[in-house]
């Protein structure tokens, strides 16, 4: 191989860089183009998926009425207190007139579930199709399935008069904070939100009290946009107060 310059000559043509690069681009733009292809073919009919999943989630859930959506984490087992706990608010949900909502899954979601059908209550759970499967709890008395996120999420805000949080992880803080969003922000008119498990979340509250009041990130008002109970006859009998105070209907 003789090097001359730019170009490079070997035992056939020469090709000179600015022939290379050239040739690069074209390759680039020859992928670009297959990509955007793809993506004019694509994203259209995602759109219509997504459509037809808020159709049906809101068809499905528009006759339940006066329901409570339950949150908490999937990994905690049925010996834990906090399981007996979401069985319990759960039970006394039903008892107080409302359907329970969950995301169908296991851990505390199971507990909630377990303990509306114990009741003899609707038992809903909106199951996310996750890359580890999430397998549904057996204690559900209606299922449905979401692909998107965030499909899932409007379906809990628009089809509950009140949430409750029980122990859980990032998505359970995620739907604590989406609440606290919508209801501070004058999204969504304001509702019950109840955190259960005091001990749990002892320390997030201390933080939000600390920190983000104390550094001026939140008003002392922000603080009352939630409750703090421990006892599941007390919280159904306030949220069910608060909603016939109210007029909710569901």
């Amino acid at each position: 191989m003789i090097k001359w310059g730019r170009a490079e000559v070997k035992n056939g043509p020469v090709v000179t860089a600015t022939m290379g690069d050239e040739m690069g681009k074209r390759r680039a733009f020859r992928s670009a183009s297959e990509s955007m292809a793809d993506f004019t073919r694509e994203e259209p009919w995602r759109i219509f998926r997504i459509m037809s999943e808020f159709v049906e989630g809101v068809e499905d859930l528009a006759k339940l009425g006066s329901s409570v959506s339950i949150f908490g984490s999937a990994r905690l087992s049925p010996e834990s207190k906090h399981y007996h706990m979401g069985q319990a608010v759960a039970r006394a949900l039903v008892l107080q007139g409302f359907s329970v909502i969950t995301g169908g899954g296991p851990g505390l979601m199971e507990a909630a579930n377990k303990g509306a059908m114990e009741a003899g209550g609707n038992s809903i759970g909106l199951n996310i199709d996750l890359p580890h499967e999430q397998k549904p709890n057996p204690y559900l008395t209606q299922i449905i399935r979401f692909r998107y996120f965030f499909i899932r999420k409007f379906q809990f805000v628009k089809h509950s008069t009140a949430f409750v949080i029980l122990p859980g992880g990032y998505g359970t803080m995620d739907e604590f904070f989406e609440a606290m969003t919508l209801i501070q922000t004058m999204r969504i008119p304001r509702f019950p939100v109840y955190m259960m498990g005091s001990d749990y979340w002892k320390g997030l509250i201390e933080w939000i009290r600390n920190t983000m009041l104390a550094e001026g990130a939140i008003e002392e008002a922000d603080l009352d946009l939630f409750r703090i109970s421990d006892d599941p006859e007390k919280v159904a009998a306030d949220i069910r107060r608060w909603v016939d105070e109210h007029g909710v209907t569901g």
